[in-house]
């Protein structure tokens, strides 16, 4: 049995996505054999999250009010990527093959979901007062993620702007995060109008 400090770290680490307890034991005791410096290192840096924030444009994470892309004035400003997560961006943003704007729904449309959580109105807003000219949608290529580009679509029509859909160099059931560097680089290469 471990002392209750442990048992109550190994529950908060359990309680992370893909945190099984054997893992969150591991992580615990790892932490355990670090120095002071590193655990006050480490502890700091935890509470720092709290102060990060959602972009106001585009609702990746940001520091301040706007995040790194929307501040860029080098990026293709008529373009926007629309992605289900901020861990997505990351993902496009290292394959080198994509240099316009961003948007993060919030997750996609569940079965009998009004997407009322998602930020669907602000990207509407978006294209309405930018001047957009294209829309890749980049949601993933699971049921849940093509529902929500084909309902993205027909939402984004009346604008009468280029819809694209990323190509199917990654496979059905895939997420964004995990897709190499050159999958997902072929995907928005050969992306398709929807």
């Amino acid at each position: 049995m471990y002392p209750k400090a442990f048992q109550k770290l190994i529950k908060n680490f359990a309680s992370l996505p893909s945190v099984g307890p054997k893992m969150a034991e591991r992580l615990v005791l790892f932490l355990f054999k670090q120095d002071t410096e590193k655990i006050r290192e480490f502890a700091e840096n935890l509470l720092e999250i709290k102060n990060m924030r959602f972009c106001k444009k585009c609702f990746n994470i940001a520091e301040d009010e706007f995040c790194q892309y929307c501040k860029d004035s080098k990026r293709d400003q008529k373009s926007i990527c629309v992605v289900e997560e901020p861990l997505d961006i990351i993902s496009i943003e290292r394959t080198k093959a994509y240099n316009g704007l961003y948007h993060v729904l919030g997750g996609v449309l569940q079965v009998g979901d009004t997407g009322a959580d998602l930020k669907i109105n602000e990207l509407l807003n978006r294209i309405e007062k930018e001047n957009t000219s294209e829309v890749i949608l980049a949601t993933n290529p699971t049921t849940e993620g093509d529902a929500t580009a084909l309902y993205l679509k027909r939402k984004i029509q009346p604008f009468n702007i280029k819809v694209t859909r990323l190509g199917r160099g990654l496979s059905t059931g895939a997420d964004l995060e995990y897709a190499d560097e050159i999958t997902l680089s072929e995907a928005l290469t050969n992306r398709k109008e929807l």
